[in-house]
């Protein structure tokens, strides 16, 4: 039987205590998995880099202890020493790693220091953790070569400078997992994009193919020399709250895959729960993705996984299934949600509105938010109603600053204020239960400031329409201009928008 490893994404914003570990690490053996990976990037707190702890980091006694308590359970560390970076790039120590200047999320492979650092992550992170595998990261490394260091150490005649410079900085890491007895782990998505970087990686390496959206016939094959896992994932990034039918068809597809070609194991992966992308409300579907992985005909749907008494099942269905026909921001798709993204991730609610007001201020909002209604009343704990109340926010948001941008063109100017005072109730309301979610399972603390920072916007855009709402300036500046965090009174042609360097 493959083995089965449960990963999940802390990096993205999740502050969890050793009792919520404790929780996630129960729930990994209840459900028959043989690890619990923690995903970690910047979320544990390096004694080598400890100006890159931020509040609610995991720690070494966590995972020492973790460890302890469940010594059947391998705790795997999912660590990134190249690409997603940018946890640590970010912060004024980091800078000096970054490939780029304010771009992207990879560290520099030809700066000396960084190399350095990559190294004693490692040692640390293998002192800390007792798995015999070690994951080292290596995905989505696009900056490659694209400063001035790394172009200039690339051999001349390279085929593909890129394999080259990521092998180079990928070699001695292996090695010195492999050094220590371990078994390193890397993810094989650029190994497709560049096949000759696999010619140095040594045999003892595990792939970690991930595929979101298909299963593995077309990629497993083409790591045919080492052993591999399939990786799927649950659709909740790029979903309101989850794709159940695309999450189910990905999850079939590479448990087959993986018994069909005879993989060394299965790792569901699990990302993002920031955005209230709430953990706690698929615990069913990592249990159900457990019994796929076993047994891939199992004939039971990812919505009868959900418990029927509870209403837990009608609500699966309603979020997961019925708000998706619907189409147009709720559809299934390869990108993060952009209305999740666009209410509360840029700082500017009002982009929501701009984006989507065509189909949410119509018939088809009406319809998300009668849907959003019902599956509050079947929702069975906080931790689901929490989850329905921010769609219906963020599509009840988009209606009212639709009335507000007729009437504000209409030059009413009072009449519009008076639509957009609510939203600051709105994103109080929001606010406690991104709060909730923290308290509850080390939800995104992110996520209260978003709150608050898109309420205190609301209040500018306010402010802005009492002052020049009625052509004060000698002219009406368009609704989205005079929403947008930049808007310049007299700045009439919006120079800091059309200019190509606006954002440089």
């Amino acid at each position: 039987m493959p083995r089965k490893i449960w990963m999940l994404d802390i990096a993205r914003e999740q502050s969890p205590t050793l009792s919520h570990l404790y929780q996630y690490a129960s729930h990994a053996l209840e459900s028959g998995y043989d690890a619990l990976g923690l995903y970690l990037e910047h979320k544990f707190a390096y004694e080598c880099a400890p100006w890159a702890t931020g509040k609610g980091a995991v720690t070494r006694d966590m995972v020492i202890s973790l460890q302890c308590e469940f010594p059947s359970l391998q705790i795997i560390p999912f660590i990134n020493l190249l690409g997603h970076f940018e946890g640590f790039l970010y912060t004024e120590e980091g800078r000096q790693y970054r490939e780029e200047i304010f771009t992207g999320l990879q560290a520099c492979p030809s700066c000396p220091e960084f190399q350095k650092l990559c190294h004693l992550m490692l040692a640390e992170t293998m002192d800390v953790f007792q798995s015999d595998l070690i994951h080292i990261g290596g995905d989505e490394t696009y900056q490659l070569a694209k400063c001035d260091k790394c172009q200039a150490r690339i051999p001349e005649g390279t085929e593909d400078p890129k394999a080259w410079l990521y092998a180079e900085h990928f070699r001695p890491l292996l090695q010195q997992v492999i050094d220590a007895g371990r078994t390193p782990g890397l993810w094989g998505d650029m190994y497709l994009d560049h096949p000759s970087a696999l010619e140095i990686v040594p045999k003892e390496t595990i792939i970690f193919d991930w595929q979101y959206m298909n299963g593995l016939g077309e990629t497993s094959t083409k790591f045919s020399n080492f052993r591999v896992y399939g990786c799927p994932t649950l659709h909740v990034y790029n979903a309101p709250w989850m794709h159940v039918s695309g999450t189910e068809e990905n999850i079939r597809a590479v448990a087959q895959d993986v018994h069909d070609l005879n993989l060394e194991g299965f790792c569901l992966t699990q990302w993002e729960g920031g955005l209230f992308g709430a953990y706690d409300t698929q615990l069913p579907a990592v249990k159900w993705a457990a019994q796929i992985a076993d047994n891939p005909s199992n004939p039971t749907s990812l919505v009868d996984a959900h418990d029927e008494e509870s209403g837990q099942r009608t609500w699966a269905n309603i979020m997961g299934v019925e708000l998706e026909k619907i189409g147009g921001v709720f559809k299934y798709s390869k990108l993060r949600n952009p209305l999740k993204a666009r209410f509360l991730l840029y700082s500017n609610p009002f982009l929501c509105w701009m984006h989507h007001h065509e189909q949410l201020a119509g018939p088809q909002g009406e319809e998300a938010i009668a849907l959003c209604e019902k599956a509050l009343h079947y929702a069975p704990t906080d931790a689901e109603k929490n989850a329905t109340i921010f769609v219906r926010s963020a599509i009840e948001f988009v209606r009212m600053a639709d009335d507000a941008r007729k009437l504000y063109a209409a030059g009413d100017a009072d009449a519009a204020i008076g639509k957009l005072a609510p939203m600051r109730y709105l994103f109080e309301n929001l606010e406690k239960a991104a709060k909730a979610n923290y308290d509850r399972i080390g939800g995104s603390m992110a996520d209260v400031y978003r709150c608050r920072t898109a309420k205190l916007h609301v209040e500018t855009v306010i402010r802005r329409i009492r002052d020049y709402g009625r052509r004060e300036l000698g002219y009406l500046p368009a609704f989205e201009v005079i929403t947008n965090p930049r808007f310049m009174p007299h700045d009439q042609g919006c120079w800091w928008l059309v200019n190509k360097w606006a954002n440089e």
